[in-house]
């Protein structure tokens, strides 16, 4: 089993995402069940992720961006009390929902929960940095695993809590609880600065550094867009699932929960594996884990039967997390330190747009087709991505050097203002 951070900082910081990742299900399932009651309608459900990623992932680069420039203590302890707040409000007005409310109070919880958890994993990436300068990359990857690990636990475990939870004490009580656990986060990071001194002043002069860093830098931004595209069509598979088990397999809805559980105990797996093998290349690790999550859509597609599914299930959720993690750890080893913040936020904001249009894509394949098409196309594309993904890792992932495109924007800017 992986082991715990030695740093109390980068414990510290641990626990906090656990419980923020935690209480994030509590208060998903609570509004997904209260806005399904009171509008008994899937699309509006929808619209809760709609609401909740896809706009976050637009603004989230400038909010990071606004939070590293200010000086002010606590700012990121400020993004999880916008959270509290936002919580607070959607737990008040649930007994007599508006849903125009509703959504407008998802989009600035996800627009705060986007911009924390890509400045926490730039202090992470930072704190190992400080505490292991003889091997930064080990560093940076044992706590991207112990993260990885608290992630896919709380994915495995959080929504059958939270509906359990739910249907107990009510939606109202859980999104008050949701509140309390980023009340907590914010109590436990209160000492973290994310504030960058650099000559970009502006949040729009910081923007533009981070732009023209991977303009300079093609492999790291290839990896990027090689990324978004994988994670467009990874995605595009969860929302036929249901269709998929009930219709395809007749397995009904017990056949769903196992599709779901066997995921999440391969994510489990994959997670133990990736912290496990922190010494182990990154490109070949990103090329594997996507492969993996190819092949095992392919499987789905082919599945005869229930049990068939499932073994695809958890060969699936294993490389879904070891894929993820690598990629951020490889963005990191190719990121200068000044940069980690913006470029974690890049990564967050695919994390968030990507999703909404697989979604999309997954769901419009599925109506003209069927759920089996649609897993067909999701894996063919994303094992046919293995072959770009080698491409770009092939000759390595290189550290930025340190005087290099970044310090000369500095002197530049620096230039400009003098």
């Amino acid at each position: 089993m992986p082991s715990l951070p030695k740093s109390a900082r980068l414990r510290r910081i641990l626990l906090a995402y656990t419980v923020n990742e935690l209480g994030t299900w509590f208060g998903y399932v609570a509004l997904a069940v209260a806005v399904y009651d009171h509008t008994h309608s899937a699309v509006a459900v929808a619209g809760l992720f709609i609401a909740g990623r896809l706009f976050p992932a637009l603004l989230t680069p400038a909010l990071v961006a606004r939070v590293e420039a200010s000086t002010a203590r606590g700012g990121l302890s400020r993004l999880y009390a916008i959270e509290v707040l936002a919580s607070v409000a959607l737990a008040l007005q649930l007994p007599h929902l508006l849903l125009p409310a509703v959504l407008v109070l998802v989009a600035i919880d996800g627009t705060a929960a986007l911009a924390a958890n890509a400045l926490l994993r730039a202090a992470v990436a930072h704190i190992a940095a400080e505490e292991a300068p003889e091997d930064v990359e080990v560093a940076q990857r044992r706590a991207n695993a112990a993260l990885n690990v608290a992630f896919t636990g709380a994915v495995t475990i959080g929504p059958a809590l939270a509906g359990v939870f739910v249907a107990a004490a009510g939606g109202q009580a859980a999104l008050y609880l949701d509140a309390a656990t980023f009340a907590i986060c914010a109590a436990l990071l209160l000492d973290l600065r994310p504030h960058i001194e650099e000559a970009a002043a502006t949040v729009r002069q910081r923007l533009r550094a981070a732009w023209e860093y991977l303009h300079e830098v093609p492999q790291l931004r290839a990896l990027l867009l090689t990324e978004a595209v994988a994670v467009v069509f990874f995605a595009s598979a969860e929302p036929i699932e249901i269709v998929y088990a009930k219709q395809t397999l007749h397995a009904g809805n017990t056949g769903f929960g196992l599709l779901l559980a066997t995921w999440g105990l391969g994510m489990v797996a994959g997670s133990v594996f990736f912290a496990r093998a922190v010494r182990r290349p990154l490109g070949p690790m990103l090329v594997g884990g996507t492969l993996v999550v190819g092949l095992s859509y392919i499987g789905l597609a082919a599945a005869p039967t229930l049990a068939v599914a499932c073994v695809a299930c958890v060969v699936g959720g294993a490389g879904n997390s070891v894929q993820w993690p690598a990629l951020i750890s490889a963005v990191q080893k190719m990121t200068p330190s000044a940069l980690q913040g913006r470029l974690m936020g890049t990564v967050e904001s695919i994390g968030g747009l990507c999703p909404a249009i697989g979604f999309s894509l997954g769901g419009a394949v599925t109506a003209l087709s069927s759920p089996r098409v649609a897993l067909l196309m999701a894996g063919l594309v994303a094992t046919g991505l293995t072959g770009v993904f080698l491409r770009v890792t092939m000759d390595g992932l290189p550290r930025p050097a340190r005087l290099g495109v970044l310090e000369a924007q500095s002197a530049a800017l620096k230039d400009d203002v003098a």
